[in-house]
């Protein structure tokens, strides 16, 4: 090996001895070893390894413990059955290095025998002074001598003693007592079951008790005695003083132990004894055994009154029946708080409030005899000084009549009454002032102010008065109320006067009296004036009339007036007429109030759309600002859809109702500032179409609203609640397509033309225009199918006739006229579509050649000739309407509907309204003929002026009755409409 050549230095390696020799430390997993059981004890050397572990039991030696005597688990670790004193230690190296000896770990053995604790005497309860033992008795131990532990850990000398007893028990022997046996120092049993014993530092008193305190001659009394919480007593009993001897068989019956009846009155003790030497409790306390004799006593109250005030005088007594010439002594029993003296007689010369209570009482003949108590008497005392209470048959009599006047105190008696007229007197009225009918009753024949009283006793105690009773005398002059103004209901807000009139009445001066059932009383005024209403004012109000100089004298009550104040606002309705306008008509509008001869004034508005709202706002119609007596109002010369709305006012100041609800009619004359137009262009869609509705005119803002056949209008009517609103146009929703007038309203206030749409759910609709159509304009009615196209004939229909059948399938009318308006429907295949109303515009030339006098005279000389053959026809009496029906030629089924359209007599005069009316033929020719219509057409003259005539007045009825197929035309109506025409004179008839 080379000597320069060396592996480099190994890693360190730190040794440190340690001065101290370790030790071992021994654990056991538990201290004792139950039968047939074992213990586990593990040694170890802490923080080191390498130790071999040695064991010991017992002394220390030079040999450790090897498997005969214990198995070993592991190396450290070892198993042991039986009882001892155990050592271990460490051992390594060679030599062997040792540990220090461990600590040693005491292990003891638990034995099969069972300990057991007892109480001699054994009751549950000891009382300081008493005398007991307790004992430790190990079951099954034969032989073997034991030695003994306890707890508590005082009882334990000496060791060899089972038995610990105790001569004079105190409160420090309380406690919880256990014990076990020991065979050796390492084997004994477990601890016994624990006995609680409990001493008590208070010596206990006996408890007598009796079935009952008095019992009749020839009866008994059975006594009880006990000794609370506790057992083992004998009881010994006493009559009269306490002595030595306590009673035996001779004086009482023993029932049993703690129970004996006595038959002898006197007063009894007893008390309860235990033990040896005996340990006595406290005697109990007395109790009284009364034997009852046959007298009998009787509580008495004078005066017998029910009820006693406070400052009576009263005497209670009691009293022994058949009590002859004994001497008694009196007891009493009372709830109040006095207890009267032993007497037979209790004197209250001024009673309270704390004398009320039951009253009993018994005499005692001596000690231990006496009677049974009394029934009991109550007595109550009043503290508040009763009141009279005066009553009066009537307040009001005739001259020559008289009032019987009643007094009296309640829930009392033994009263006198004392009556007064006028002021308080010491001097009460007599036989001369008053018939004396009854004590407490009599009766007077002059009017006045009455008092009564009422005094009873010895000195006499009296009531306080009773409340005044005014007396009057009726003079034959009539009150009489009157409202103004005199409307049968009044409105919360409104004026109003009620005033008492005394007829007859002269210069007499007189002072007034109300009597209402409302919340207000009325001044003493003969004018009661109600600024504002409320409805705390309604109720029945009379009144009347008291003499200033005789106060007692006065008319009688008036009649009752009802005064009714209703806490709403009244609406009005509004109604309008026609609905449909021709150009030019006039409309009928007419308001409505719950009670229309109440003094009520109309103000008539116009319905002004207000679109950031949805509401209508309102301008006063011409002629409307001071309101209107007659309840209805014309506006001529309306051309457009329209709204209305209407009020009513009246008093002074005006109290006005609330406003109408809007009530519209509808134009279908297309103008420039408003107008509604219809995509697709026709009246009747299937429910599946999608249908919008656009507004045209002056304004930027629209909406649209409809008025379904429901007829009522809300805030559902508006577009964004049954379709989507987009700018101008209002697309319905294809779920909620309605029958229904439709038409626009715009930010400036303007409304559109209206039109009609309906819904069909058949297979097949009829396309027609939805606007009126221009006389002389072209014009094309076709079939629509829901799903195919058109593959035969087309049948067209007018009014229920066949006007067209072949292979066309559109009807072509090049220049519409006049009388091509009417009911269209279409069939197809056998199908056939709802009918819907065509509407023709007549067109007004701007210069016509033909002289309008000849056209004046024509058109009149032709309407003269028709009065005259229908007067012909009818023949009725003078001032009596013609009824003349006509039956349509065709019974279609249809719903009995009435539908209004434009219609011209001739070129330039007025447009006039004809109502045609289907009904559905369901009932026969009789019964169709109760449905009528009636139109009644006013002629007017339309020429020249020349002298004025008064016009006859000739009524004309006639009836149309259209069957239908389909849905109603525009302005349709469900009930009978009659209108009414006069003749004009202006034809120089």
């Amino acid at each position: 090996m080379a000597l320069y050549s060396s592996t480099e230095w190994s890693d360190p390696f730190t040794l440190t001895p340690s001065a101290q020799r370790p030790k071992a430390q021994l654990r056991a997993d538990r201290r004792t070893i139950p039968a047939g059981g074992s213990v586990t004890l593990s040694c170890s050397v802490n923080p080191s390894s390498g130790w071999k572990y040695f064991w010991y039991r017992g002394e220390k030696t030079s040999e450790p413990l090897n498997t005969q005597d214990a198995p070993f688990i592991s190396d450290g670790q070892i198993s042991v059955s039986q009882g001892g004193l155990y050592w271990c230690r460490g051992g390594r190296g060679d030599p062997v290095y040792y540990t220090e000896d461990s600590d040693p770990v005491s292990i003891n053995k638990i034995m099969s025998n069972r300990a057991v604790v007892t109480l001699q005497p054994n009751w549950l309860q000891i009382f300081s002074g008493e005398k007991f033992t307790v004992r430790c008795e190990i079951q099954g131990g034969g032989d073997t001598k034991w030695t003994y532990e306890w707890t508590p850990a005082k009882l334990n000398r000496p060791t060899t003693d089972n038995e610990y007893r105790i001569i004079r028990a105190t409160v420090s022997h309380s406690g919880d007592y256990s014990c076990k046996g020991r065979r050796d120092s390492y084997s004994s049993t477990k601890w016994s079951d624990v006995i609680k014993l409990t001493v008590s530092s208070q010596r206990p008193k006996a408890e007598l008790s009796a079935d009952r305190r008095d019992f009749p001659a020839g009866g008994s009394v059975t006594l009880s005695c006990s000794v609370n919480l506790s057992s083992g007593w004998k009881y010994f009993w006493y009559r009269g003083e306490k002595t030595s001897e306590p009673l035996n068989t001779q004086d009482a019956v023993f029932i049993s132990d703690g129970q004996i009846s006595v038959s002898q009155g006197g007063l009894y003790w007893c008390r309860g004894g235990r033990g040896d030497p005996v340990y006595y409790t406290e005697d109990s306390d007395a109790v009284g055994i009364d034997k009852i004799i046959p007298n009998r006593a009787v509580v008495t109250l004078q005066p017998n009154w029910s009820e006693i005030y406070s400052g009576e005088t009263i005497t209670l007594r009691c009293e022994i029946k058949n009590g002859g010439d004994t001497e008694w002594e009196y007891e009493w029993k009372t709830t109040s708080s006095y207890k009267p003296l032993k007497d037979s007689e209790y004197r209250i010369k001024y009673a309270y409030l704390s004398h009320s209570g039951d009253y009993s009482c018994k005499g005692r003949r001596d000690s231990y005899s006496s009677t049974e108590l009394s029934d009991v008497i109550t007595l109550t005392v009043s503290s508040q000084r009763p009141k009279a209470e005066l009553s009066a048959d009537r307040r009001d009599f005739p001259a020559g009549g008289s009032v019987t006047l009643s007094c009296s105190v309640n829930l009392s008696s033994g009263w006198k009454y004392f009556w007064y007229r006028g002021e308080k007197t010491s001097e009460p009225l007599n036989t001369q002032d008053a018939v004396f009918i009854s004590d407490g009753q009599i009766s007077v024949s002059q009017g006045g102010l009455y008092w009564c009283r009422g005094g009873r006793g010895d000195p006499v105690y009296y009531t306080e008065h009773s409340n005044a009773v005014s007396i009057n005398k009726i003079i034959p002059n009539r009150a009489v109320v009157t409202l103004q103004p005199n409307w049968s209901e009044i409105y919360s807000g409104e004026t109003i006067t009620l005033r008492c009139e005394i007829k007859d009445g002269g210069d007499t001066e007189w002072e007034y009296e109300w009597e209402t059932t409302s919340s207000y009383k009325p001044l003493k005024d003969s004018e009661y004036r109600i600024r504002s209403a409320y409805s705390s004012h309604s109720g029945d109000y009379s009144c009347k009339g008291r003499m200033k100089s005789a106060q007692q004298t006065s008319t009688d009550w008036s009649d009752p007036v009802k005064l009714t104040v209703s806490y709403n606002r009244p609406q009005p309705v509004l109604t309008v007429s026609p609905s449909w306008l021709s150009p030019g008509a006039s409309v009928t509008l007419s308001c409505r109030v719950k009670d229309p001869s109440a003094g009520w004034r109309f103000f008539w508005f116009k319905a002004v759309p207000k679109l950031s709202g949805n509401y209508y706002d309102q301008e006063l119609l011409p002629g409307s600002s001071n309101g209107t007596e007659q309840d209805s109002y014309i506006v001529h010369g309306q051309t457009h859809t329209a709204g209305y709305k209407c009020r009513a006012g009246r008093g002074d100041p005006v109290y006005y109702t609330s406003y109408s609800e809007p009530k519209f009619v509808w134009s279908a004359d297309f103008h420039s500032s408003a107008s509604l137009t219809v995509s697709p262009d026709r009246v009747q869609h299937f429910t599946s179409d999608s249908v919008s509705l656009s507004c045209e005119g002056n304004s930027t803002e629209w909406r649209v609203r409809r008025f379904t056949k429901d007829r009522y209008l809300s805030y559902s009517s508006y577009c964004s609640y049954w379709g989507t609103m987009t700018g101008s146009t209002c697309s319905i929703n294809s779920n909620q397509q309605s029958d229904a007038v439709y038409w626009c309203e715009s930010g400036s206030g303007e409304f559109s033309n209206a039109v009609n749409i309906t819904k069909q759910n058949e297979h097949i609709i009829l396309v027609s225009p939805v606007r009126p159509v221009t006389e002389g304009d072209p014009v094309s009615l076709s079939c629509k199918l829901k799903r195919e196209k058109l593959v035969s004939d087309v049948f067209f229909y007018r009014n229920d006739k066949l006007i067209q059948n072949d292979s066309r399938r559109e009807l072509n009318i090049s220049a519409v006229l006049k009388s091509d308006e009417g009911f269209y429907k279409c069939q197809h295949s056998g199908e056939e579509s709802a009918q819907s109303w065509m509407s023709v515009k007549v067109s007004r030339p701007e210069s016509s050649s033909v002289p309008v006098p000849l056209i004046v005279g024509l058109v009149c000389g032709i309407v003269l000739i028709l009065l005259l053959l229908l007067l012909y026809r009818y023949r009725p009496s003078k001032d009596s309407c013609s009824i003349r029906p006509i039956q349509s030629e065709s019974t279609n089924r249809g719903s009995a509907e009435n539908y209004s359209s434009p219609v011209h007599v001739a070129a330039g005069d007025a447009p006039l309204y004809e109502t045609i009316k289907g009904f559905e033929n369901t009932q026969s020719v009789a019964d169709e003929s109760q449905d009528f219509t009636y139109s009644l057409i006013e002629l007017k003259n339309i020429g020249k002026k020349k002298k004025r005539h008064e016009p006859e007045e000739v009524c004309v009825y006639s009836e149309v009755n259209a069957g239908t197929a389909g849905k109603s035309p525009p302005a349709a109506a469900n009930e009978t409409v009659y209108s009414e025409v006069k003749p004009g004179t202006a034809l120089g008839l």
